[in-house]
């Protein structure tokens, strides 16, 4: 399951990385998606999968001895799927812009300053 999971993140970099290089604004925004789509499985991947109980000490024990998930891996993917939702709205919202002044997404053509 864990190299099925790192052939996947890195398919999902290599795509990411691919789409990010080409010219089109679209192209772009569905290469970042990617990327923190990536980023998420590598989070989750580092963390260990393993099937456990919550990691919750019992009153009666000082030392949790069971088996047990981590969680910290679980809070820091939370935090990275509502940062990259941010990022993928904002630039989304500026692709919409820059396509109505410019009326292309093409981003050679968006480099030159003169007016239309």
């Amino acid at each position: 399951m864990e190299i099925l999971l790192a052939v996947t993140i890195g398919l999902l970099y290599a795509a990411g990385i691919f789409l990010i290089l080409r010219r089109s604004m679209v192209r772009l925004i569905i290469g970042l998606i990617l990327l923190g789509n990536g980023a998420n499985l590598l989070i989750f991947l580092l963390g260990r999968i393993s099937k456990g109980k919550p990691p919750i000490i019992p009153e009666d024990s000082k030392v949790f001895t069971d088996l047990y998930a981590d969680p910290i891996p679980q809070a820091l993917i939370l935090t990275a799927i509502v940062i990259s939702f941010g990022l993928q709205a904002y630039a989304i919202i500026l692709v919409k812009r820059a396509y109505r002044v410019t009326k292309t997404d093409d981003l050679e053509e968006m480099i030159t300053t003169d007016e239309l």
